[in-house]
């Protein structure tokens, strides 16, 4: 009987592993999470190599708050913002629930963008690493692209009126542009269709992010994370396993990000919004002053910084479009800016461009934020099609270590 006692738990495991290997011959789960487990990183990396993984709770959080929402929301002109009201009143945490939804859009936008500093700032988008950077950038279109419909699904008055103006910007399109518009409103003006449509992409599209993440992650596991000397690794003694060191680290982001998170939630729900949002949609009045999400601010000053309807939205979508050449616009054999005196300067001179734009963005139509929005926009590409050449010619860099 003690035998047979102190054999069962052996039994049971083997049975437990067999299992085990049935599964990950037909689908390697068990494999994938136990190279997940043993990655290795540089061991030195800092604290913006979080940015990633919370971009990647930041999705989380807004599909399972989504589906929820999308529960108790009706996706009709007469019907939206009341339901939207309903669920904030009536449903049982559903504040809680909407709330987290439209901050967590905001925090998400936050950690992408400074992932996206931390990239231009490390040289992240260099060989071999560029459709790691490019993945990236679609990543970022599609979310720009599910909020836009998702700012439009409340229907208050900024909501249809800002609908109205950034689908109005197709039109500019020689040729198509009126079919466009007429295909993406669903008929002649911003109205049931439209809201139809923009709620079915708004609940498509973040499933369509989730498969780009997939294969962000492939890239990134092709040839593992650069790091802040921009050095190859030269072997097993510069990485540490991913867990349990950078798990930690991560599991600490998290709790700051939470932190933050919960400020807002809690305490400035209706801060990063616009008021006017709280008023039904109203297609006889025209707000004073349309803005988007400030997430949008730059974009929208780049807009609204040429004369020309055309040259706006050309502007507009070549200030994205623009980062996909980065890798080749940046030819220095150097990645990070730690090493590149000429490039560092340039770098934090770029981030102040883009928070004026974002500033100006903001403001009315008039002088002198059109003025300003000009010069900054007109610098924005200055600094990667003239000043990034320049710098790549005559940048003497320091020297690189040997070892990270």
């Amino acid at each position: 009987m003690h035998n047979k006692t102190d054999s069962s738990p052996k039994v049971e495991g083997d049975k437990c592993n067999a299992i085990i290997e049935w599964i990950d011959y037909r689908l390697p789960i068990f494999s994938f999470l136990k190279h997940s487990a043993e990655y290795r990183t540089p061991k030195n990396l800092n604290y913006l190599w979080n940015l990633g993984s919370i971009a990647g709770v930041a999705l989380v959080i807004q599909i399972i708050t989504g589906v929820v929402l999308a529960m108790h929301y009706t996706p009709h002109v007469d019907h939206a913002f009341s339901s939207v009201e309903n669920i904030m009143r009536n449903v049982n945490y559903g504040w809680l629930i909407r709330y987290a939804h439209a901050v967590g859009a905001s925090m998400f936008f936050t950690a992408v963008y400074l992932h996206i500093c931390r990239g231009l700032y490390y040289g992240s988008y260099k060989a071999p690493r560029e459709l790691l950077w490019h993945i990236g950038i679609v990543i970022f279109l599609v979310m720009m692209a599910t909020a836009f419909m998702g700012y439009v699904l409340p229907w208050g008055q900024m909501s249809y009126w800002g609908a109205t103006v950034i689908t109005n910007l197709f039109s500019a399109i020689p040729l198509v542009g009126e079919s466009i518009v007429t295909w993406l409103w669903g008929g002649f003006s911003v109205d049931n269709p439209t809201l139809n449509r923009f709620f079915a992409l708004h609940y498509l599209l973040p499933f369509i992010i989730v498969a780009l993440v997939m294969l962000h992650l492939i890239a990134l596991h092709r040839h593992g994370s650069n790091n802040p000397k921009g050095i190859d690794v030269k072997s097993d003694k510069d990485t540490i396993p991913f867990h349990p060191y950078y798990t930690v680290k991560d599991f600490f982001g998290f709790g700051i990000y939470f932190l933050i998170f919960a400020f807002f939630i809690f305490y400035q729900p209706n801060y990063l919004g616009h008021p006017d949002n709280y008023i039904p949609a109203n297609p006889l009045v025209t707000p004073p002053h349309i803005v988007p999400e400030w997430y949008f601010l730059p974009f929208y000053a780049i807009l609204r910084a040429v004369p020309s309807k055309l040259g706006g939205v050309l502007l507009m979508f070549s200030s994205i479009i623009i980062l996909f050449f980065l890798p080749w616009l940046d030819r220095s054999k150097v990645r990070s800016a730690n090493y590149r005196p000429m490039y560092r300067i340039a770098f934090w001179v770029f981030i102040v461009d883009g928070l004026i734009l974002g500033y100006m963005g903001g403001k009315p139509p008039e002088e002198p934020y059109l003025t300003i929005s000009r010069i900054a926009a007109t610098y924005y590409f200055f600094h990667f099609l003239i000043l990034l050449p320049f710098i790549v010619k005559y940048e003497k860099p320091l020297p690189l270590p040997n070892t990270i």
